[in-house]
């Protein structure tokens, strides 16, 4: 329905590679090139700088970029929207969603999608990443939501939401005030950590790799399986944790937590819809996308 230039723009914006984007759109990369330089050609304006096989967005494919992200979020809600209207639901739907999903991000979704679709029944159940993929496979579960950071191939992954985790203290806690820490530093901070099998404490050890720092050196004072206990126990001693900044946003409004930065740490994350592969359409790719269609601003 849109402008196919545009969709090849915002191939090439989100990749930063012509080859990537012409095996993607299934058309040559003479093509993406020529796309991109009618583009250019309109506006008059210059979307990409080139540095040898590199390439990165000019000010001006930024602004583009946003303003196609809008395009194609209109156009996704139009059609969703005009769908919803031809065709009256019912049914039920089981969802299995990982901890910090269901407690944070879940709630104002599901009953958004209740208000919208009332004879749809949803039931939702809670565990960690390795829990709810055993509970698709098993048929427990129509739909799950995760935060793991590996995939498995018995599994269709969708993206759902950006996640960023931060190092979290009580605000009265000395490291708070200071408000930074270099990575060395960690491994001597009592740290708090989720159990084993969550998708959190995956990416975690992940994104600490780089910095040549292994789960096992960190200074673990207690595993617990839940962000609620976690946060309750920060509130109480000197310990700090990595949580979601979805999970914290009370805490840091009402000023009884603190993020800490970790110097060279960013940690960030995609929350995913799984699916067993060969899954017929159903009413959990309807709550799919309705719930990658909400705002959460």
């Amino acid at each position: 329905m849109f402008d196919f230039r545009l969709k090849v723009f915002h191939t090439v914006a989100r990749r930063l590679n012509f080859t990537k984007t012409a095996e993607e759109l299934f058309i040559t990369q003479p093509a993406v090139t020529k796309h991109i330089h009618e583009i250019e050609n309109y506006f008059k304006v210059k979307l990409f700088e080139r540095n040898g096989t590199k390439i990165k967005l000019t000010a001006a494919g930024e602004m583009l970029l946003q303003y196609t992200e809008q395009i194609f979020s209109i156009y996704q809600n139009l059609e969703f929207e005009l769908n919803s209207i031809t065709q009256k639901q019912s049914g039920k739907i089981r969802i299995g969603a990982s901890t910090t999903v269901a407690q944070y991000v879940l709630p104002p979704v599901l009953a958004g999608f209740h208000k919208k679709f009332s004879d749809i029944k949803v039931t939702l159940t809670t565990g960690n990443t390795e829990q709810i993929e055993q509970d698709l496979q098993n048929k427990k579960i129509d739909l799950g939501i995760i935060e793991g950071k590996s995939k498995n191939n018995l599994f269709r992954y969708t993206t759902f939401v950006k996640d960023e985790l931060v190092l979290v203290a009580n605000i009265h806690h000395p490291i708070a005030k200071k408000g930074i820490v270099k990575p060395e530093e960690l491994l001597k901070i009592p740290l708090l950590l989720r159990e084993p099998g969550s998708g959190t404490l995956e990416v975690i050890a992940h994104a600490l790799k780089p910095l040549g720092i292994k789960i096992s050196q960190l200074k673990v004072e207690m595993q617990l399986g839940s962000t609620e206990s976690i946060k309750r126990y920060l509130l109480n001693s000197d310990a700090m944790a990595f949580l979601s900044i979805h999970a914290i946003s009370n805490e840091l409004k009402n000023k009884i937590c603190a993020v800490v930065a970790v110097k060279n740490l960013h940690i960030e994350r995609d929350f995913y819809f799984i699916q067993q592969h060969g899954q017929p359409e159903s009413l959990a790719d309807l709550f799919m996308k309705f719930a990658r269609h909400y705002n959460f601003r």
